[in-house]
């Protein structure tokens, strides 16, 4: 019985992982500062927040408002996690127990991030028209959706990485991040800052993570397990 200790075929050398933690996880966490901080300075709603929702708005019709509520379900717990399960069993089959062991980390990690971080900013939904379906009772900021389809397709992104489906991946997981967002702002319960602040918080999680199961002290833990 193996163990599979990297997470990618080949090692990263140490100047990639500091331009991926350059890339990956500071500048998304300083975007989210950006927002967080405006948000606390200017109260509920930021000008360009209320601009782009009603635009988004003018587009309404009876045949979007039915695709978006369907669609929007499957940028949750309930979309998400057949996904996370399939996956999960498959790395069991395979026994990639360092692989199983990232998923589920950014996936649950995702979950009390998201939950901690409405706690904190306790930020309004917005209410700029009459809505078709009623205003979620939880905080706003950041969404919720968002931040969970964004990690599901960081954490699928690295999981297929040199593998033959990862242009699927990229190609099908990019317009599904996007969806569901998009499905967020048109329902009118969440603002752009919102949506854009999930997808930052979900980025800087899941590259934080995977830099961190990439580091000498996690494959050396992984290395004994493999021994043992």
């Amino acid at each position: 019985m193996t163990t599979e200790v990297d997470l990618s075929p080949s090692p990263e050398p140490k100047q990639f992982s500091i331009f991926l933690f350059f890339i990956g996880v500071y500048l998304p966490l300083q975007i989210f500062a950006l927002l967080a901080f405006s948000i606390l300075q200017n109260g509920t709603s930021l000008s360009w927040d209320v601009s782009l929702l009603s635009a988004i708005h003018q587009t309404e019709t009876p045949q979007l408002d039915a695709f978006a509520s369907i669609l929007t379900q499957f940028g949750y717990l309930k979309g998400i996690a057949p996904i996370v399960f399939l996956v999960s069993l498959l790395l069991i089959l395979r026994q990639q127990w360092h692989r199983l062991a990232y998923l589920l980390t950014v996936e649950f990690g995702a979950i009390l991030i998201s939950y901690s971080v409405k706690l904190v900013y306790h930020r309004a939904r917005p209410h700029l028209w009459e809505l078709f379906q009623p205003l979620p009772l939880d905080y706003s900021f950041p969404s919720g959706h968002s931040l969970m389809s964004m990690i599901l397709f960081v954490a699928l992104l690295h999981l297929s990485w040199e593998t033959r489906w990862y242009k699927w991946v990229m190609l099908i997981g990019g317009l599904y991040v996007v969806s569901v967002g998009w499905t967020r702002m048109y329902l009118g319960v969440h603002f752009p800052s919102d949506v854009l602040g999930g997808w930052m918080l979900a980025i800087a999680w899941g590259v934080g993570v995977n830099l961190i199961f990439h580091s000498p002290f996690a494959k050396l833990i992984a290395r004994k397990q493999e021994i043992l």
